[in-house]
Order: C-alpha cells, then sequence, then structure tokens
C-alpha cells in the first residue's frame, strides 16, 4: 500500500503568511533575522513590544464585542 501524503493546508496558509511577513521585513529594514548586530537584551525588548502590541489588539477586539 502506498502512503497517500497528507497536505495540511492550514499550516501551508500559515507558512505563506510567514514568508510574506519576511518579505515586508526585508523591504522595510534592510535585513533578515540572520542579522547579528543585536544583543540579547535588544531581542527580548523587540520580542517584548510585540507582546504589548498583541494585548492591545486584543483588548481592541474585547473593546468592540460588547
Amino acid at each position: 500500500m502506498k502512503n497517500k501524503k497528507i497536505e495540511d493546508t492550514i499550516v501551508k496558509k500559515v507558512v505563506n503568511k510567514y514568508q510574506e511577513r519576511s518579505a515586508v521585513g526585508i523591504k522595510k529594514y534592510g535585513t533578515t533575522l540572520d542579522r547579528n548586530d543585536l544583543k540579547l537584551k535588544e531581542w527580548i525588548i523587540h520580542l517584548q513590544e510585540e507582546l504589548m502590541d498583541a494585548t492591545l489588539y486584543l483588548e481592541k477586539i474585547l473593546e468592540s464585542n460588547k
């Protein structure tokens, strides 16, 4: 019996979104996450800022669904 390859369309959509997001970042910042010019603390600050943005988006969604 042949092994049928199962494709997960949701995973493919997410991977495509990551690739699109990467292209936007490269265009905007002229670099990738392979960069070596940031220290660990700077990466942590970037992550913290992104997570803060995410909580703001969540709050907006919660407020708009009252």
